[in-house]
């Protein structure tokens, strides 16, 4: 379960009202274009309703009524200092992870979830500053002065500084940033193990809201809380779906027609692919299997019988193998792509249709290596059954030794991942919120980054950072001999050449392939 927490009084602007006066309520905002004609608060409500079927909604007292239509559980506050304490009081017990957003959101439901099941601790839906080509050269941020923003991006203040991957610092009425280049959109996903800091922040910071302007949203101030008492907030933009604040029926009609310019189904399906795939499955199989897994999605397939499907390939391919022939090897190379195929589909219908579970991931993590394996069986057995090489025991050798050096890998891999886990992070700097500038915080933000950019770690940084050159990035993906990448290499080997080829690319690779993770361990458990 989620507790959601939505925010039902809009942040005032910093110039003049926009047209059409002040906000209207979501609750009387009609989204006539929609089935049944539902309010934006209505139609929020809905797309909540897996995550909380009761969220708390906080509201100006003349407010309240219109969202007491839809909701039993609205709070009345009469102001931002209100605001921030009602919120304080409804998370700070939270057993549940948070997501707080505002009442007016227009939003796609798979932005919704996405935001959701994001691996962040914290996260905040934020939009950054275009720079045109012609706007003259800012200094260095190194020698550029905190500001109170007075740019606008949707309506919102642009007050928030962004790097790479996190928030570096928040501005408000009172705080100032350092060169804001983002303006943060409205929702904020939080784990539960930062519940009780957000509570304590928001009360600090209610005690504080005489400082602040009319233009400071309540999103705004939270991420600032939790910047400055040392918790990395993550960042996301809306990519390829729709999000919006509407606060009349103009802007909702606007946003709606713009909304519907999106498909959202095909977002849907490009994100049930994972960003993180070795170059032959992001080339050679995940270009097509994502329709294969939308096409079983929609007939009903579950996760587990597709996987059920790859282990059969997979187990056609081996006895294809076995046979020791030459059509047999080309049929068993043809099977053996059609089991990585089925494999990666199993996991892309599990985000397509999100249906998970824990014995889909145990069946398909563990039997990814009973394919793999059996498949060295039968090239071995076909190999010694065919005759080209004696009693075929140079073969069985090498099939065992590609087996182990795979089996040595994938411990590597497991048991380096459950330890990176249990180390605790380096904790971020901490800033008082009183601070009226973000200078100390920046200069222990450097401070902390010189120390930890020296020695391996530097090294470590350099390697990183050749990832941004696109050849550098698919070398570092093939050289770990990916799952993707074995079962091309078997396929190809096996078609074209021998058994004895496809075992010494195996062994090859594969030791190449350890030796090169087991570096990158040591360096990392040392860094």
């Amino acid at each position: 379960m989620t507790r959601v927490v939505l925010l039902g009084s809009p942040p005032g602007p910093i110039g003049s009202p926009p047209p059409g006066g002040q906000p209207v309520s979501p609750a009387d905002i009609t989204l006539a274009s929609l089935p049944g004609a539902p309010s934006v608060y209505g139609r929020l409500l809905e797309q909540l309703a897996s995550l909380d079927p009761e969220p708390i909604t906080i509201a100006r007292p003349a407010d309240a009524p219109a969202f007491r239509r839809h909701s039993r559980r609205v709070v009345e506050s009469p102001d931002v200092a209100g605001d921030l304490r009602a919120l304080a009081d409804a998370v700070e017990d939270s057993a549940d992870n948070l997501l707080i957003l505002p009442a007016q959101s227009l939003v796609h439901d798979e932005l919704i979830y996405q935001i959701n099941k994001a691996k962040r601790h914290a996260l905040a839906l934020i939009v950054r500053e275009e720079r045109h080509e012609d706007a003259p050269e800012e200094p260095p941020i190194e020698e550029a002065e905190p500001e109170i923003g007075q740019k606008v991006i949707e309506g919102l203040p642009q007050r928030t500084r962004a790097g790479r991957g996190r928030i570096i610092s928040v501005g408000t009425a009172y705080h100032a940033v350092t060169r804001p280049n983002a303006a943060l959109l409205g929702p904020l996903r939080l784990h539960q193990r930062h519940a009780a800091v957000l509570a304590e922040a928001a009360r600090e910071l209610a005690d504080m809201a005489h400082l602040f302007g009319p233009e400071d949203d309540v999103v705004e101030l939270l991420v600032l809380g939790l910047v400055r008492r040392g918790v990395s907030v993550g960042i996301r933009g809306r990519r390829d779906l729709f999000y919006r604040r509407v606060h009349d029926q103009r802007e909702a009609d606007e946003a709606l027609a713009e909304m519907a310019g999106f498909d959202e189904d095909r977002a849907r399906l490009n994100h049930a692919v994972k960003g993180a795939d070795g170059f032959f499955t992001t080339f050679f199989v995940s270009t097509y299997s994502r329709f294969i897994a939308r096409w079983a999605a929609r007939r009903g397939l579950t996760p587990n019988q597709v996987t059920l499907i790859s282990i059969l390939l997979g187990l056609l391919s081996a006895g294809a193998f076995a046979t020791g022939t030459r059509w047999g090897a080309i049929a068993g190379a043809v099977l053996i792509y059609f089991a990585f195929v089925f494999d990666c589909v199993d996991g892309q219908v599990a985000r397509y249709a999100r249906k998970f579970g824990v014995l889909g991931a145990w069946l398909d993590a563990t039997f990814d290596r009973f394919k793999e394996y059996a498949v060295f069986v039968g090239l071995a057995v076909g190999a010694t059954v065919s005759g080209q090489f004696g009693d075929g025991e140079g073969i069985w050798i090498l099939a065992l030794v590609a087996l182990a050096l795979q089996s040595v890998k994938h411990l590597l891999d497991f048991s380096f991942g459950a330890a990176n886990r249990r180390r605790a992070p380096v904790p971020l700097p901490t800033l008082d919120l009183t601070v009226p500038e973000d200078r100390p915080l920046r200069e222990a933000l450097e401070e902390r980054k010189a120390r930890r950019n020296s020695g391996i770690r530097s090294l470590l940084k350099l390697w990183t950072k050749a990832g941004r050159f696109r050849p550098v990035h698919w070398a570092r993906k093939m050289i770990v001999f990916p799952i993707g990448e074995r079962f091309a290499a078997i396929a190809i080997t096996a078609a074209f050449f021998d058994p004895r080829v496809t075992f010494l690319t195996l062994v090859i690779w594969g030791g190449v392939a350890t030796i090169y993770t087991l570096t990158g361990r040591i360096l990392r458990s040392l860094a």
